[in-house]
């Protein structure tokens, strides 16, 4: 599983790759997370807001932050 947060830097994106971060770890998945601040390559993703969640290369969440239980529950879907 490879899980992606896309955004340019800002305070959200940070606490978005944190709380996958998190949420991997306590799930115990095997899972690569990327952190993908060039905007190249998150405009191919045609999201209107960041931060964005992306597993597998399907955008799951754009736009807001999420919480833990959040983030764990889209990566066990």
């Amino acid at each position: 599983m490879e899980i992606k947060v896309l955004g340019t830097g800002c305070s959200s994106c940070k606490a978005l790759y944190e709380t996958a971060k998190q949420a991997i770890s306590e799930l115990g998945c095997e899972a690569t997370l990327v952190k993908e601040e060039d905007l190249l390559k998150i405009m191919e993703y045609n999201i209107l807001g960041l931060p964005a969640l992306v597993i597998d290369e399907k955008v799951v969440s754009a736009g807001k932050k999420l919480s833990l239980a959040e983030v764990k529950e889209l990566i066990t879907k």
